[in-house]
C-alpha cells in the first residue's frame, strides 16, 4: 500500500520580469499550456502525493484554482491555493502555514522548472524519506568556473566539485517548518535556509529537463525539448482617417491622443486587426472577417482587444499557442516612436507572447503618403500545442 506523506510546494508568484511576457511567469504559456500547468501535471503523477500547495500572486487565483481542478479531477489530492508573499521565502512561509499533518515530506519547487520529470520528484522523496536528510538534485557544470575580482580572474575553481542546485528541493516536513519559523533572513533557495538552521544536505543525480525557465531563451529551448511544431502567419490590414473629429484613435488597443480616428465597422485598429489575421491564417483559421465580419453587430465599436482575445481562444481550442508577434505600420502619420512602448507592453500582455512595433513610410506616395490612412501588416509564429505528460524520465504525449 502507498505511502500518501508528501507535500509539495510550488512557487508560482514570481513576476517573471526577465521573461518580458507581461505576466507572472507562471502563468506565461509553453506549447499552449502555462508552464504551472506543466509542473502540476508531473507533480500528480507521484503515487505518494498527500498535498499540492500552490503559492500564486492574488491576481492569478482563480486561474490558478481552475487549472488545478482541471488537471487534478482524477487525483485523490489535498489542494490548496494561497497568495504569495513579497519574496520567494515569504510565499513558501505562506504554503507552510497550511501544511498537512499528514505531510511527512516536503517538497519544494519552481513552477518556472516546468519539465522536471515525476521521476525527480520520487528520487528527492526517496532520499529524504532514507536518510532524514534534506535533498537536493543538483547537475554537473560543464563550463570551467573563474573567482573574479573586477575585471581580474583570480581563481579557477575546479568544477568537479561544483554542481548547480535544482528543485524540488526535500525536507522533513517538521524541520523546515521549523527551520522557516526561525529564520531571520533571506536564502536563495530552501537548502541554504536548511543549512543556515544546522541541517545537513545531501545532493542526488537531478535532470538536464529541469531547468529554470528565465529569459525569452529559455522559453524557447522548453518550446523546443516540447517538440512543437512551428507555423507562422502574415496580416495586413488597411483604415482610411475618419471625418468624425470625435473619435479617438486606437492602434495596438491603446488611445493615441491627439489624432483623428480611423473608419470602420469597430474601432478601426488596423494594427490589432492584423495581428488577428496573422494569428489565424498561422493556424488555418481563416481570417478576422470570416470570423468577427461586419455581419456581426456585437463587434460594432468594438475594442482590437475583444478580436484579439477572440482569435487566441481559437487557437487554443485548435491546439496552437502564440510564440511571437511582429507588426508594422504603414504611414506618414500618426508618429509611432512617442507610442510604441506603450503599445508592444498592452499587447504582449494581452497575448501573452513577445509584440514588437515598428513602422515605416511609402515616401509619399499613395493615399498612405497623403496621409489619408494607415495600414499595418503583422506576422505571427505559432506553435502546436499538444497534450503532453512528463512521466518518468522523457517526455511523451
Amino acid at each position: 500500500m502507498t505511502n500518501r506523506d508528501i507535500a509539495v510546494v510550488v512557487v508560482a508568484a514570481g513576476r517573471g520580469e526577465r521573461l518580458g511576457a507581461g505576466k507572472p511567469k507562471a502563468f506565461v504559456d509553453l506549447v499552449g499550456k502555462p508552464l504551472l500547468s506543466h509542473a502540476i501535471e508531473s507533480i500528480s503523477a507521484m503515487p505518494d502525493l498527500a498535498q499540492l500547495i500552490i503559492a500564486v500572486p492574488e491576481s492569478h487565483l482563480t486561474e490558478a484554482t481552475e487549472a488545478a481542478h482541471e488537471l487534478l479531477t482524477d487525483v485523490d489530492v489535498q489542494l490548496d491555493i494561497v497568495v504569495g508573499g513579497e519574496t520567494r521565502q515569504a510565499s513558501i512561509a505562506n504554503a507552510l502555514a497550511v501544511l498537512s499533518s499528514q505531510a511527512k515530506v516536503v517538497l519544494v519547487h519552481d513552477a518556472a522548472r516546468a519539465m522536471t520529470p515525476t521521476s525527480v520528484f520520487s528520487r528527492v522523496a526517496d532520499s529524504v524519506r532514507q536518510t532524514g536528510l534534506s535533498t537536493v538534485p543538483v547537475m554537473k557544470i560543464a563550463d570551467t568556473i573563474k573567482r573574479i575580482d573586477g575585471e581580474l580572474v583570480r581563481e579557477t575553481i575546479d568544477r568537479n566539485v561544483l554542481r548547480a542546485a535544482q528543485t524540488p528541493q526535500g525536507f522533513v516536513a517538521g524541520d523546515l517548518v521549523a527551520a522557516y519559523g526561525e529564520a531571520s533572513q533571506e536564502f536563495t533557495d530552501d537548502a541554504a535556509l536548511m543549512q543556515a538552521a544546522g541541517h545537513e544536505v545531501r545532493a542526488v543525480e537531478g535532470h538536464d529537463q529541469a531547468f529554470k525557465v528565465t529569459t525569452p531563451e529559455d522559453l524557447a529551448a522548453a518550446e523546443m525539448r516540447f517538440g512543437g511544431h512551428y507555423r507562422s502567419g502574415i496580416g495586413t490590414d488597411v483604415h482610411r482617417f475618419t471625418d468624425d473629429s470625435s473619435k479617438p484613435l486606437y492602434l495596438g488597443t491603446v488611445v493615441w491622443p491627439g489624432e483623428r480616428g480611423l473608419d470602420g465597422h469597430s474601432d478601426g485598429d488596423a494594427v490589432s486587426h492584423a495581428i488577428v489575421d496573422a494569428m489565424l491564417s498561422a493556424a488555418g483559421l481563416g481570417d478576422i472577417g470570416s470570423n468577427f465580419g461586419v455581419d456581426r453587430p456585437e463587434f460594432a465599436g468594438a475594442n482590437g482587444k475583444v478580436f484579439i482575445e477572440g482569435a487566441l481562444d481559437l487557437l487554443r481550442d485548435a491546439g496552437y499557442a502564440v510564440q511571437n508577434i511582429a507588426v508594422q505600420i504603414i504611414g506618414n502619420r500618426p508618429k509611432v516612436a512617442p507610442h510604441r512602448a506603450a503599445v508592444e507592453q498592452a499587447l504582449t500582455a494581452i497575448i501573452g507572447a513577445p509584440v514588437t512595433l515598428s513602422a515605416t513610410t511609402t515616401d509619399g506616395l499613395g493615399f498612405l503618403g497623403n496621409t489619408e490612412g494607415v495600414a499595418a501588416v503583422a506576422t505571427a509564429l505559432i506553435a502546436e500545442s499538444k497534450a503532453f505528460k512528463v512521466s518518468g524520465d522523457r517526455l511523451a504525449k
